[in-house]
């Protein structure tokens, strides 16, 4: 699979343009911003204050998580029910490494089974008959304007990967950043990982509308902004030369809206464990299908 244009080829996609702001305000003035360059015209104050006064709500009951994702990274054998610690002479087939934020770390899992990443690692080694080496990049609170400095750790730690998996795009609603801006921020990162010949498949920005903390009608805003963001990742990714999968399509959204309570971990923002494997799900099959479609791999990789 080949890139279908240069890195510096020039995209255009939606644009959400305004200064960067903290979290304190991000969701509301973010939510301001999207009304007032919509058919509703410009925001009342009245509307404002109610905005804001959700957004307030929202923080009080979403919080802010400081825990540490489990450790996940080594090499997943098919069969094997834990994972062999990776050393340089440690051989494998195939390194699967994860980008993004949270949820590609896999904040609010409680043990490193129910992580993003190892079930994409198992699941592809289940269906390949390969070794999987994982790897994880991702750091949580990241946006898009994350990704360069962590495809460059990755350049700097050692060969690129032969697949990524890219989980991004919550944090830029969040942080109100301009859906053009981080749209080519992926496209940046999904690009320099083509010509370093990795596969690259981008679960696409999750619809935050389905996060309950967050009251109407600031919810139903932060939907659309949401949708917006995710179809400009795919537009960005595809002409990149990646794979996008819409991790908040309707389906998956559904799932989210209709058990809130099985999906969310405690603090109502983040997946819970059965959330992740409905995350991994809609990827798994993707990655899959990249993998075998891909030209044949080394027999083995090892590293001296």
């Amino acid at each position: 699979m080949g890139n279908s244009s240069g890195p510096g080829q020039a995209v255009e996609f939606s644009d959400v343009s305004a200064p960067r702001i903290s979290w304190r305000t991000a969701v509301v003035t973010g939510a301001t911003t999207v009304l007032a360059g919509s058919s509703a015209g410009t925001v009342s104050w009245a509307t404002y204050r109610l905005l804001m006064t959700q957004a307030g709500a929202a923080r009080a009951v979403i919080g802010r998580d400081t825990s540490k994702p489990p450790e996940a990274d080594g090499v997943y054998a098919p069969g094997a029910t834990m994972p062999e610690p990776w050393r340089k002479s440690t051989p494998f087939d195939l390194h699967l490494m994860i980008f993004g934020d949270s949820t590609a770390a896999g904040l609010g899992c409680l043990g490193a089974a129910d992580v993003p990443g190892v079930r994409l690692a198992r699941g592809l080694a289940e269906a390949t008959g390969m070794r999987i080496r994982l790897s994880t990049k991702a750091i949580s609170g990241a946006t898009s304007k994350g990704l360069a400095g962590q495809v460059d750790a990755m350049f700097v730690a050692g060969p690129p990967p032969d697949a990524a998996v890219i989980l991004v795009g919550a944090n830029d609603i969040t942080k109100k950043h301009s859906i053009r801006a981080s749209a080519r921020r992926l496209a940046a990162a999904v690009s320099r990982l083509r010509e370093a010949d990795a596969l690259v498949v981008v679960g696409t920005c999750p619809n935050l509308g389905t996060v309950t903390a967050i009251q109407q009608p600031l919810r139903t805003i932060v939907a659309n902004w949401s949708v917006r963001l995710a179809k400009a990742q795919t537009v960005a990714t595809t002409i990149a030369g990646g794979i996008a999968v819409p991790m908040g399509s309707p389906l998956v959204a559904s799932e989210f809206r209709a058990s809130p309570e099985i999906l969310f971990a405690t603090d109502g923002f983040h997946p819970s464990a059965a959330g992740y494997e409905l995350a991994a799900a809609q990827l798994l099959p993707v990655l899959i299908a990249q993998v075998r479609d891909r030209p044949a791999l080394p027999v083995a990789h090892l590293e001296t």
